[in-house]
């Protein structure tokens, strides 16, 4: 057989890493640590490795660090390549790895005899009989159920931030300047990086900004929780910085969130100097609350503008905004990717550059409207003939033609203008 070798786990192992779970476990065995619970891990960034023969994933180890405790969630050997070193080689991998995030203590629960635990025993893991194991499911709703409800708020699907189709550019700066920070704590502090507290991300309507929040909140698993001005105004009697303060204020009862502000430039605008401005007092508020909002833990707020160049330049000051971060429209590579998502079934039956070609002006919200009205037309057509044709080129072009761009020539140039002026990376 051919020689097997470590590697960092990568996001198109997932369906051979399941495979491999399966076979390294009997039927009726209850892991510690359900597959879901595993792959969350995985994908927020925690420590994972695979053994890899060829293009044939053969064995992984996932772990999952807290300060200077880390648990091994998973040890998983295909059937064919058991006893032949590679569990320990995984397990010395990751224990090497944790070190280096400064993890101390590393532990591991598995049934007795599940795949791994002769690698635990040859890698000088300490088994204690001294033990029980208690377990009590409860259910998804958390102790701060009650505040988060109050506020709105809700923890998004797993698997967000990879359904963002399209936007490589936007979602490299993202990942690497929020998300990574955040998922990779101790790393970060190892090397001086702070992770981020506050945010702006700015750029036309529909370009994927409340999706990007949405996204991060998903990949981080914190509640997401999104604050609307105008509906702030229409709650209260006592004025809108009041219910800003009780917002922020019962912020801090959860134990981590992130607050998403869109339309930002609402409560943030440039201030006239006049004290009677009704919006001064609001700015005001908000500058001074976000500060405090910055000095808790596992907090992240981001807010998003259509309009950077209306906010109040205090706002955009560094101290109060790590990033100041540009979402732009959809280029021709994006494009294609955002409608291959939603063209399902019709990617075989459709000349998807002359769909690309044809939204150049597009947003990806546009292309999403464009996309189902183009499959409407066609299952109508269904449902009279019954001839089970696919939808065609020209019923998304048709489609396209029936829709009203959000961008403009203009638009895209006052964006450009505004990277130049605003943006901070």
């Amino acid at each position: 057989m051919s020689a097997w070798h470590l590697r960092d786990y990568h996001d198109d192992d997932l369906d051979q890493a399941i495979q491999i779970w399966d076979q390294s476990r009997p039927a009726d065995e209850r892991p510690a640590f359900p597959v879901s619970e595993v792959m969350a891990a995985v994908e927020s960034g925690q420590t994972a490795v695979v053994a890899v023969v060829g293009d044939e994933l053969v064995g992984m180890a996932v772990a999952q660090a807290h300060g200077k405790r880390a648990w091994i969630l998973l040890v998983a050997l295909a059937a064919r390549w058991r006893e032949r070193g590679i569990g320990s080689a995984l397990l010395a991998e990751l224990e090497r790895r944790l070190r280096a995030r400064g993890v101390r203590r590393i532990s591991a629960l598995l049934p007795a005899d599940a795949a791994g635990t002769k690698a635990l025993d040859h890698s000088g893991f300490l088994s204690r009989d001294d033990l029980t194991y208690y377990e009590k499911l409860e259910p998804r709703e958390s102790a701060d159920t009650d505040v988060l409800r109050a506020l709105g708020g809700r923890m998004l699907a797993e698997g967000l931030w990879n359904r963002m189709a399209g936007m490589e550019r936007e979602k490299q700066v993202v990942e690497r300047r929020i998300v990574l920070p955040l998922t990779e704590p101790a790393l970060a502090d190892r090397y001086g990086v702070v992770p981020p507290k506050a945010v702006i991300l700015f750029g036309p309507p529909g370009t994927g900004k409340t999706s990007f929040a949405k996204a991060v909140a998903s990949r981080v698993t914190w509640p997401f929780v999104e604050l609307f001005p105008s509906r702030l105004a229409a709650d209260t009697s006592e004025g809108l910085a009041a219910a800003l303060r009780e917002v922020f204020a019962d912020l801090v009862e959860l134990d981590s969130v992130l607050l998403f502000i869109d339309e930002v430039e609402e409560i943030a605008g440039v201030r006239s100097g006049r004290a009677v401005d009704p919006g001064h007092g609001v700015t005001n508020e908000l500058l001074k609350l976000i500060p405090n909002f910055r000095e808790h833990d596992a907090r992240l707020l981001v807010c998003a503008t259509n309009s950077v160049r209306s906010l109040d330049p205090a706002f955009l000051r560094p101290g109060r905004f790590d990033y100041v971060i540009p979402i732009g429209p959809p280029d021709p590579t994006a494009r294609a990717a955002i409608w291959a998502r939603y063209l399902r079934a019709a990617i075989d039956s459709v000349d998807l550059s002359r769909l690309v070609e044809a939204s150049e002006l597009f947003t990806p919200a546009d292309i999403e409207f464009a996309a189902r009205k183009g499959a409407q037309a066609a299952f109508e057509r269904e449902v009279t003939h019954r001839q089970g044709e696919p939808a065609t080129t020209e019923d998304y072009l048709t489609a396209i033609a029936d829709t009203r761009p959000t961008l403009t020539a203009r638009a895209i140039e006052e964006f450009t203008e505004d990277i130049e002026k605003y943006s901070r990376l």
